[in-house]
């Protein structure tokens, strides 16, 4: 617990900025890029990696106690970014989608790098992948231990690109698995057109399988698809979805074993008078789906009921309505057992905000708590409202004191890192490892707690929200009177490990030996 907590997050500002463009922000620079966090130089503390629309993007090395010394890489035009250890070697690489071109990769050395850093990387490709990529996830599908990629394009943006040729050349790119094998990757195309601003991994029946999520801009439906023993079925298991969905995370929000989605969409958060007459032009501009279609513009929070079923319990709560959002997600801001939810907010773009000061629709981001009875609660005395135009956005306890910090890119203002400073509660943070593997760090993996209080589960992650990248250092937050009876980790492969009472408020490393 801690004893020079304020109750309130402390804003840094990054040394970082996406850069929307010199002048004015067109529309899909507005869509600004990713963050993503993870241990590259494996000294323990977790690094940043920011990308850049107009800029170069940027690593920021932690150095400890929030200290970070900037890289910048000769290297932009980026959108998402994962790190991943792409081929197993036990060090964590770096993925950039591009905009107009197919990913890059950084593929990490494990050398020390020279004065300047140069060395560490070498900047290459992923064989076989080779088409313009938006939004990405990654995990092993086919159970062979290789980390494989689900991907999709953002086919509005590459029309608007190439004009002509784009229907010239048959259309979208679209949704593709890319299985790895060796020498590359091999691809599966699911769908032959996309707008995917997010995709998500997430086991939808129950079959212990992770299924494939796709969160499509504009009035596109949402994609979906189960995994079977005999290739992917296209399925549709919801009755309510967004309309543009920005944003996917996972994560089970009241403790029962079975993960909600959330997905985020644009509606003012407020309807007063002010916020309504910057909205409306906005209103008037959109699609709006038809009665009776599934797709509305409001947020949806996916659970299942006891048939099984998924229903949209965000209703008329706080978590409906969040603004202009971009990345969500979940995490355990205060350390008490339950998963919160963060929001980033704001717009910037020429022609659809013409009628606001410098094409800006400037909203707060927003923090809601979750109270462990169903409800969340919107949370501003934790200092989470910046107004600074979010867009990618992850968690993870960059400092080492057992809390989920969080880091923003901005569009076109500093990246900003939120320093946790809440009192109470405590954690356990979880790193596995997988050595046999091509899986090193256990991509897909679940891990549960029994505790005195209740049951609480995690999934390694590589990628969440909108463009973002998670740490597959895994976190739970807990009361602090909390004692963990059982740990048992269910590994990608459906092996599983149990832990009797381990002792929280520390990093505790497991290195599957089996």
């Amino acid at each position: 617990m801690k004893t020079d907590c304020t109750d309130a997050f402390v804003s840094h500002t990054l040394d970082h900025t996406t850069d929307g463009g010199a002048t004015v922000v067109a529309l899909y620079e507005s869509n600004g890029a990713g963050v993503a966090v993870n241990d590259l130089d494996r000294d323990g503390d977790l690094d940043i990696v920011l990308a850049n629309l107009n800029g170069n993007n940027t690593i920021l090395w932690n150095e400890g106690n929030l200290n970070f010394r900037s890289q910048r890489l000769d290297l932009g035009d980026s959108r998402a970014v994962s790190i991943v250890d792409v081929d197993g070697d036990g060090w964590q690489d770096i993925v950039f989608t591009r905009r107009f071109a197919k990913p890059t990769l950084l593929h990490n050395n494990g050398q020390p790098p020279s004065a300047d850093e140069t060395g560490r990387f070498t900047t290459g490709e992923l064989i076989g992948v080779n088409n313009p990529l938006y939004a990405m996830d990654w995990a092993d599908l086919n159970g062979d231990g290789q980390l494989d990629l689900v991907a999709g394009s953002y086919d509005t943006e590459i029309r608007k690109q190439e004009g002509g040729i784009f229907d010239y050349r048959g259309g979208g790119v679209g949704v593709f698995v890319h299985e790895r094998v060796e020498g590359g990757y091999n691809a599966a195309r699911l769908a032959d057109e996309a707008d995917a601003l997010t995709v998500a991994l997430t086991d939808l029946n129950g079959d212990g399988r992770l299924d494939i999520l796709v969160g499509n801009d504009f009035d596109r439906p949402d994609y979906s698809w189960l995994a079977t023993e005999t290739g992917w079925v296209s399925v549709k298991p919801f009755d309510d979805m967004t309309t543009n969905t920005m944003s996917l995370d996972v994560g089970d929000v009241n403790n029962d074993g079975s993960a909600e989605i959330f997905a985020t969409d644009m509606m003012p958060y407020q309807h007063d008078e002010a916020t309504m007459a910057a909205w409306q032009p906005l209103m008037q501009k959109m699609t709006h789906p038809p009665e009776g279609d599934p797709q509305g513009m409001t947020n949806v929070l996916q659970s299942r009921d006891a048939t099984g079923r998924f229903v949209d319990e965000a209703g008329i709560s706080p978590l409906a309505a969040t603004g202009w959002s971009w990345s969500s997600r979940f995490g355990d801001l205060n350390n008490d057992g339950f998963l919160d939810v963060y929001i980033v907010n704001g717009m910037i773009a020429e022609g659809i905000l013409d009628h606001l000061p410098n094409d800006e629709l400037v909203e707060e981001n927003q923090a809601l708590r979750n109270d462990g009875q169903g409800n969340f609660i919107p949370a501003p005395e934790w200092g989470l409202g910046s107004t600074a135009s979010g867009r990618g956005m992850t968690m993870a306890d960059l400092d080492g004191d057992g809390d989920l910090d969080i880091v923003i890119n901005n569009l076109s203002s500093p990246a900003q890192l939120f320093e946790n400073n809440l009192c109470g509660g405590s954690s356990l943070e979880v790193d596995l490892r997988s050595p046999a593997e091509g899986n090193v760090f256990a991509v897909g993996a679940q891990v549960t707690l029994n505790t005195n209080v209740g049951i609480v589960q995690r999934r390694v992650r590589a990628n969440s929200g909108y463009l973002s990248g998670e740490t597959s250092r895994l976190h739970f937050g807990l009361p602090a009177d909390a004692v963990i009876e059982r740990m048992a980790i269910r590994w990608p492969d459906g092996r599983v490990s149990i832990i009797d009472k381990p002792l929280p408020n520390l990093l505790l490393t497991v290195t599957r030996t089996d």
